[in-house]
């Protein structure tokens, strides 16, 4: 038997190794504009936030030079003129302590009122809902977060107050013991606790849309895991979803802490401002800092203006080291997750 050599083709695999790759990690043309671009949008928020700060610092820095700690520890608005009519700062009397005060209680209600109600309309769209209803109720949630917050305080003060005013007196009834409950003059209207209710309603569809994301990127495995388990429905959520996105839940809670704090017409149109540390939820007296801006700012001389820049930067600061807080809350919640 006769045997026949057959020749390899041309570019075939003859057994030579082949030339080495160069593997570089040089980034394409495409990929150094799209990081250039992050980039600057990155830094552009951080330079504007800079410049923020350095205005207001440089606006409001005589005012805190003359009023010193009294800027902080002082319940007193009144501006002194000297005989040319300008406002003397060393002898007028400027103190946000009222107002601080204000805007930490009236957050403190609205997100006690607000994350609660949040947390349970994102558990009942992400595990309970038929997909028509929560197709409209988030539209319906989506669509609040885009409102102005004047149409909140004037549905607060129109519609709200009523029956706000009668839950008051049912707390200043069964609660009275306790002093923030505590009501020396029986005039339940514009008070911190109506103002807390109408910012945990302009909370709840950032709070509400934050956590429903969360807990839509549980793990499926481990939800049907859990079910396999012979757990319920609910079991499962606290099981499962509730330490899945408890980092979610409490980033969206400071987020809507900011928000509450910082909110200015909504607030202005349901309370009364007044310029004395109030810790009674339930009389009409309070205020909050940003609010006083607002009521101050349009008869304001120039001297003036300046101290509530002074204010502002306050205001700035506070919210800054809640944001900050948030962040740290969320990293070790996500390190025991």
């Amino acid at each position: 038997m006769s045997s026949t050599l057959i020749e390899p083709k041309p570019g075939a695999y003859n057994g030579a190794t082949p030339a080495k790759r160069e593997i570089t990690t040089k980034p394409r043309f495409s990929d150094k504009v799209f990081r250039g671009v992050v980039t600057g949008g990155g830094l552009s928020s951080l330079v504007v936030l800079g410049l923020i700060l350095g205005f207001l610092l440089f606006e409001g820095y005589a005012t805190l030079k003359a009023q010193g700690i009294h800027f902080l520890t002082g319940s007193n608005w009144q501006a002194v003129q000297n005989d040319a009519g300008v406002v003397d700062l060393h002898k007028s009397q400027f103190g946000i302590a009222a107002m601080l005060v204000g805007t930490l209680v009236v957050a403190t209600i609205a997100i006690l009122v607000g994350v609660p109600l949040s947390v349970g309309a994102a558990i009942y769209l992400t595990f309970y809902a038929p997909n028509a209803i929560k197709k409209i109720m988030v539209t319906m949630i989506d669509l609040m977060a885009a409102f102005p917050s004047i149409l909140f305080g004037l549905w607060g003060f129109f519609i709200l107050e009523n029956s706000a005013e009668y839950w008051a007196k049912l707390l200043h009834k069964y609660l009275g013991f306790i002093p923030f409950f505590k009501m020396e003059v029986p005039y339940f209207s514009r008070s911190p606790f109506i103002a807390g209710l109408v910012l945990a309603i302009m909370i709840i569809p950032i709070v509400t849309s934050i956590s429903r994301e969360i807990f839509s990127q549980t793990p499926l495995d481990r939800i049907q895991a859990a079910y396999a388990l012979g757990a319920t429905r609910w079991a499962m959520i606290r099981a499962v979803a509730f330490p899945y996105a408890r980092s979610g839940i409490v980033g969206g809670a400071m987020l809507g802490l900011g928000r509450a704090m910082g909110e200015t017409v909504a607030v202005y149109t349901v309370l009364n401002i007044v310029y004395k540390v109030n810790f009674h939820v339930l009389i009409s007296a309070g205020g909050n800092v940003a609010s006083m801006i607002l009521a101050k700012f349009g008869e304001a001389s120039p001297s003036e203006v300046k101290a509530l820049m002074a204010a502002g930067l306050v205001l700035f600061l506070v919210t800054l080291l809640v944001n900050s807080l948030a962040t740290v809350i969320v990293s070790r919640s996500k390190k025991g997750r």
